[in-house]
C-alpha cells in the first residue's frame, strides 16, 4: 500500500531508482494529489485514533457511533438498492449505442478474435489469447449475435456486480447499511463507471470471481467452478488463487468444508491446465523475468486510479482500520486486507514475468470493489454477542 502510495506522491521516484539509465525524470517532483492525500490521511488517521480512545468531542464522537451502529430494515434496504441500479442504469444505458472502435484500439484485436471464434486459426499472437478466453468469447459472441449489442451482457455483468457487491458486504458484516455504502462506493468509482459497459475490456471476470468468493458462504462447491469460470474469462484470474483460498481459511464454515472446498480448488485448477495445455494455449509463451518491473509496477497508481479519487484518498486510513479490526478478531477484516494485497501484488508479479501484458485501468476493477466491501464492513459495528442492532 505505502510502495503505491509512494508514487501517488512522487510518480517518478522508483523509476528513477531502479532504472539503471538515465530516464531524464525528477524523482522528487509531486503529484497535484499531494497535499490532498496528506490531508485526508491525516484528518481521518486522526479522527480514528481519537474515536478509538474517546477522546473526540460528543458533537463528533456521537453522530460516528450512530453510523456505526445503524442499521435498515430490509424492505428499505431493498428499495434503496432498486434505486441506485435504476440511477445507474438511466445513467449508463446511453453507453450501449457508442460504437467501441472509436476509442479503443484494442477493439480491432477483439473484432478479429470474434470473427474466427471458436474453431478458426490465427499466427496473431494477440487475437490467440483473445480467443484462449473461451468464455468471455462465448459471453461476448452470444451478446453481438443473439442480442445484436456486444455492449449489453457486459453491462448486464456490471449490473450483477454491484448486486454481488452488496450481498458479499451484508455477508460478511451481517448488516445491510453495510451492503448499501459498499453499493455508493462502487458505483461513485470512475475506475468502475469508466468500464462498466465496455466489451473490450468487460467486467466478467470480476463478477465471477467476487461470485466465487460470495458462494464460499451460500454454496461452497460452486465457488471452484465460478473461479475457474473467471480464469477462463481473464487469465489475469489465476493471481487470484492464494487469495481465494485464504478467503475460505478464514470463512465462517465448517472445517470439512473448508478442506473439501480447497481440494475441489486443487482438482479445478488441474483441470483448467490440461485444458489450456491441450489446446496449446499462448500463455506459455509469454514468460520472461524482470525483477526491476516488479518495482515499477507498483507506480501504476499514480496514473491509472488518479481519478479515483475517493478510493486514493481514503484506502490508508481504510487498511489502517481493518488491520485494527483484524487485531480485535474480526475474521473478516482479515479476509478483505488479503484480497486488497492480492490485487496490489498482482499487477507487479505479471510485469515481472512478462512484457506481454501491461498494468492497465481496468485491472484495479477487483480493487474497488476489494475498498467498497471493506468500507461498508469497516462501518458495521456489531453489539458485543455477536448480533447486529436492528
Amino acid at each position: 500500500m505505502l510502495l503505491s502510495l509512494v508514487s501517488v506522491v512522487f510518480p517518478a521516484l522508483i523509476i528513477t531508482l531502479v532504472r539503471t539509465y538515465d530516464t531524464g525524470l525528477e524523482p522528487f517532483e509531486t503529484s497535484p494529489l499531494t497535499l490532498p492525500l496528506m490531508i485526508s490521511n491525516s484528518l481521518l488517521l486522526g479522527i480514528g485514533i481519537l474515536y478509538y480512545k474517546k477522546r473526540l468531542p460528543g458533537i463528533i464522537y456521537k453522530p460516528i457511533s450512530y453510523i456505526l451502529n445503524f442499521e435498515i430494515k430490509g424492505k428499505i434496504a431493498l428499495i434503496i438498492g432498486v434505486i441506485l441500479l435504476s440511477i445507474y442504469i438511466g445513467f449508463s444505458i446511453s453507453e450501449l449505442s457508442l460504437n467501441e472502435a472509436d476509442d479503443w484500439a484494442d477493439y480491432e484485436v477483439l473484432e478479429k478474435g470474434l470473427a474466427i471464434w471458436p474453431y478458426g486459426e490465427t499466427d496473431n499472437v494477440y487475437v490467440k489469447e483473445q480467443n484462449d478466453r473461451y468464455v468471455r468469447m462465448l459471453l461476448l459472441s452470444t451478446s453481438l449475435n443473439v442480442f445484436q449489442n456486444i455492449k449489453l451482457l457486459p453491462f448486464v455483468a456490471s449490473i450483477l456486480l454491484i448486486i454481488t457487491t452488496y450481498y458479499i458486504t451484508y455477508q460478511l458484516s451481517q448488516k445491510r447499511f453495510a451492503g448499501i455504502i459498499s453499493m455508493v462506493v462502487l458505483l461513485q468509482s470512475f475506475t468502475f463507471l469508466q468500464f462498466d459497459t465496455i466489451a473490450v475490456y468487460e467486467n466478467f471476470w470480476v463478477l465471477f470471481y467476487i461470485l466465487s468468493l460470495y458462494v464460499v458462504y451460500k454454496r461452497w462447491y460452486v465457488s471452484p467452478i465460478l473461479y475457474i469460470l473467471s480464469i477462463f474469462t481473464k487469465a489475469f484470474s489465476i493471481m487470484f488463487l492464494p487469495m481465494s483460498i485464504f478467503f475460505i481459511y478464514r470463512a465462517k464454515i465448517s472445517k470439512n468444508k473448508k478442506i473439501v472446498t480447497t481440494i475441489f480448488y486443487g482438482i479445478a485448477i488441474g483441470v483448467m491446465m490440461i485444458i489450456f495445455l491441450a489446446g496449446e494455449s499462448v500463455y506459455g509463451d509469454l514468460v520472461r523475468v524482470d525483477i526491476s518491473e516488479f518495482w515499477i509496477g507498483f507506480t501504476a497508481w499514480s496514473y491509472q486510479l488518479r481519478f479515483d479519487f475517493m478510493m486514493i484518498l481514503t484506502i490508508l486510513p481504510l487498511t489502517v482500520g481493518l488491520f485494527l479490526a483484524s487485531r480485535r478478531g474480526k475474521t473478516e477484516a482479515d479476509s478483505i486486507l488479503v484480497l486488497i494485497l492480492g490485487v496490489l501484488l498482482a499487477g507487479p508479479v505479471l510485469s515481472m514475468f512478462t512484457d506481454f501484458y501491461y498494468i492497465l485501468p481496468y485491472r484495479f476493477v477487483p480493487l474497488v470493489v476489494f475498498f467498497a466491501i471493506g468500507t461498508g464492513v469497516f462501518l458495521a459495528k456489531k453489539n458485543d454477542d455477536g448480533i447486529d442492532k436492528k
